[in-house]
């Protein structure tokens, strides 16, 4: 009688477990979730938190809320000018509605990722169609990937439930027979640029040299023009001296300019001089040689 019972309370309790486990559930912060009905949806977008359903009728189904990516296939695109590029991306998606992600992928990452590589495809393959070469290789990247984007974004959330929110290019080559004649191209261009640098750097620095040549020029001549202003009045007080000094004792100022000429013209030793005796230069040595007596001359 007490293994019966004890065996009743066991089989009560398993019940009561199996009717909890299957009756509530619990959405994680980074999950979406529906509530199904045999296959139907009957409740949206359900909230994170513990909910309860009815076990064997109603099911729930989960779904990944975190920015997921998606690795496309490397991809080979005509330019504007049908020039072919190698072109590898990856795309950034996410589920915001989880009712119709489920609708039409069933709640497979799997699937979803199959619809979602023709739409990229399509989109870079048409994003590419409108760009020459040149255009390509010299835009950033980040600009090169805003119209698919944007464009990608609003036809998928409509069709999957899904935000497109980036897709980034990883990689963009040439084939070979594509790769000489760029590479000759930005090398031509790049020369071309060179030259006109240095053409603008050249006119820049004969306009410098001219600028610094017309300002030397201008120093030069205020420069002269002082130093001649300054000699001239250094001249008149030279003068201004000399004449009062003159007028003070002429005779004495006759005699030192007469010394001064004496030691100018005898300082070497071979120095000569031929001039008449009784020249006004000998004036003064004429007056201090000794006579016949031995006195010095009157004259």
């Amino acid at each position: 009688m007490f293994n019966n019972r004890s065996l009743l309370i066991i089989i009560v309790l398993a019940v009561i477990a199996w009717i909890a486990s299957n009756s509530l559930y619990v959405v994680d912060e980074t999950e979406r979730a529906v509530k199904l009905r045999f296959g139907e949806v009957i409740e949206d977008d359900i909230p994170p938190g513990l909910h309860v359903k009815m076990p064997i009728a109603q099911t729930v189904r989960k779904f990944d809320a975190r920015l997921l990516t998606l690795d496309t296939e490397t991809s080979r695109y005509l330019t504007l000018e049908q020039k072919a590029v190698i072109v590898d991306s990856y795309v950034k998606w996410q589920v915001i509605d989880p009712t119709r992600y489920y609708e039409a992928t069933s709640g497979d990452e799997m699937m979803a990722a199959r619809l979602i590589q023709p739409r990229v495809d399509e989109s870079l393959r048409n994003e590419f169609g409108r760009l020459n070469l040149q255009e390509i290789i010299a835009e950033r990247r980040d600009d090169l990937m805003t119209g698919p984007t944007q464009e990608l974004d609003a036809l998928l959330q409509d069709e999957l439930g899904v935000a497109i929110r980036d897709v980034r290019i990883k990689r963009i080559d040439l084939p070979d027979d594509v790769s000489t004649a760029v590479f000759e191209r930005m090398r031509s261009e790049r020369e071309r640029e060179a030259r006109e640098w240095r053409a603008q750097g050249q006119e820049e620095a004969e306009r410098i040299r001219a600028n610094a040549d017309r300002r030397r020029q201008v120093l030069l001549a205020q420069a002269n023009e002082r130093s001649e202003t300054l000699r001239g009045e250094g001249d008149a007080q030279a003068a201004a001296i000399y004449s009062a000094a003159y007028d003070q004792d002429q005779e004495f100022f006759s005699f030192w300019r007469s010394l001064n000429a004496y030691r100018a013209s005898f300082a070497g030793d071979d120095n000569l001089l031929v001039l008449e005796p009784d020249s006004d230069f000998f004036r003064y040595l004429r007056g201090a040689l000794p006579n016949s007596a031995g006195q010095p001359s009157g004259e």
